[in-house]
């Protein structure tokens, strides 16, 4: 059996602050396939900070809504957008604008064809969600959920609705992670038992400040003002209600387990992609990890973890070791004494046949050493994988146009990211723990299953 689910309270009405009912359920509309001459009807969910590459991808599309909590980087998104693409962004002047994307479903669902979700990490699930509810095809970026229940239901929400889905990891849709799949499928690598990735994520700027404060802000003597032009209570959103401080937003978010998932939700979802993918890795049967200074509400500065892959098919178990926080794994015998590993991140996969080293996103992927990739060159296998041109946003909008279904489709990467996010379960249990995928349950260390899922602030989900 799965997890108990999290309390939650479904509003039947406008509360009397005005918030609009939660409208996944209400409304429910089938998922359309526009002619493929067709410009979509777009609305963009997070429009500033990342969002603003939704934002520049939709510019051939109709964007007829945006929805962003902060004014000021929505804004100067837009702007940078105009100055860019100034034809396009002229036609898009008219998308109606909200700060809350509830308000934006409740005025225009009937009017929308897709939806772009470029969120802090918590707010992923309750937006995806409600966008499903209603029949939208739904591009969210990664990490796909805020904790390993959330993908298992989403993944189960776009199955149910036949919406066309993608995560946000660019590089699956890169050159890279096919030529590294290829590879492996024709016996490039030969038998693939462990692979190691890492990052020197967290960086520059600090998730905390000051360095070394790990508890929730202190308001005893200054309560901080909210910045104009901020809805806080909807950046909030699911989170438990709490005052404003500058600790959390814009970008410091990702250090606290109530918004963010660490280093392993701002980067895993890139590095470990490819390997995961090109392997059919699957759910891991235990995880443990290794972290410093991380506490009950902030993610640690840096970690490392152990994944226990199971053998699938005539596949071998895989160990699959991640560091952050500048760890870097000791220099492979195959690398040259010349060489060194990016500090800024990479992968390695350990073959029977060969050694593959690859960069960030996998737009380089490599066997070592040098003299051994130029030997078998030659030999290397025919590209049987179909390549995608455009990127993870034309693949979404190609998709829904009736073109081939996306790669990082919620298929792939909901599974992809439960095995992601539970580095984090192992991170906060201080405990290896056991895994259960079909239960979806920690078996060894059951308190530990507090952390697979979470409880909703009442109005959001």
């Amino acid at each position: 059996m799965p997890p108990p689910l999290p309390r939650r309270t479904f509003l039947k009405s406008a509360s009397a602050a005005g918030t609009l009912a939660f409208p996944a359920v209400l409304r429910a509309q089938p998922a359309g396939t526009p002619p493929p001459g067709k410009r979509l009807n777009v609305a963009i969910i997070g429009a500033g900070g990342r969002g603003g590459a939704a934002v520049q991808a939709m510019k051939d599309e109709n964007i007829v809504a945006i929805c962003d909590v902060d004014e000021g980087r929505c804004n100067a998104s837009l702007k940078t957008f105009g100055e860019k693409f100034p034809e396009e962004s002229a036609r898009h002047n008219g998308a109606a604008r909200f700060d809350d994307y509830r308000k934006m479903f409740d005025r225009m669902a009937g009017q929308i064809d897709a939806v772009t979700i470029s969120t802090p990490d918590h707010m992923h699930f309750a937006a995806a969600m409600t966008a499903m509810g209603l029949g939208k095809h739904v591009y969210v970026e990664k990490p796909l959920s805020h904790t390993v229940w959330e993908a298992r239901q989403l993944a189960a929400r776009a199955k149910e609705k036949k919406v066309v889905t993608q995560m946000g990891n660019q590089g699956h849709a890169d050159e890279g992670c096919r030529i590294l799949k290829e590879w492996f499928e024709a016996g490039v690598l030969g038998e693939v038992r462990e692979i190691v990735s890492w990052t020197n994520r967290p960086f520059f700027p600090p998730w905390r400040e000051p360095l070394g404060s790990f508890k929730r802000p202190d308001h005893a003597k200054a309560i901080p003002v909210v910045p104009p032009g901020v809805n806080w209570d909807a950046w909030l959103g699911v989170a438990a209600a709490r005052a404003y401080d500058p600790a959390y937003m814009p970008w410091k978010w990702r250090g606290w387990w109530d918004f963010g998932t660490g280093a392993f939700g701002d980067v895993a979802c890139h590095i470990m992609d490819g390997a995961y993918w090109a392997l059919n890795l699957g759910a891991p049967i235990a995880v443990e990890a290794m972290a410093t200074q991380a506490t009950d509400v902030a993610s640690p500065l840096a970690s490392i973890v152990t994944n226990h892959f199971p053998a699938r098919g005539n596949l071998p178990p895989v160990k699959y070791t991640w560091s952050d926080g500048g760890l870097i794994p000791p220099l492979p015998r195959e690398l040259e004494f010349s060489r060194d590993l990016n500090p800024e991140a990479g992968t390695l996969l350990f073959g029977s046949k060969a050694t593959v080293l690859c960069s960030f996103y996998y737009e380089t992927v490599r066997i070592i050493p040098e003299v051994k990739m130029r030997e078998v060159t030659p030999t290397l296998p025919a590209k049987t994988i179909p390549r995608v041109k455009g990127g993870p946003f034309a693949e979404w909008l190609a998709g829904i146009k009736g073109g081939p279904t996306p790669g990082s489709n919620f298929e792939y990467s909901g599974p992809f990211t439960e095995a992601v996010l539970l580095a984090n379960v192992a991170i906060r249990s201080r405990r290896r723990i056991e895994w259960d995928a079909a239960s979806m349950k920690v078996t060894n260390v059951l308190d530990a299953n507090q952390f697979i899922t979470k409880e909703y602030r009442p109005g959001w989900f």
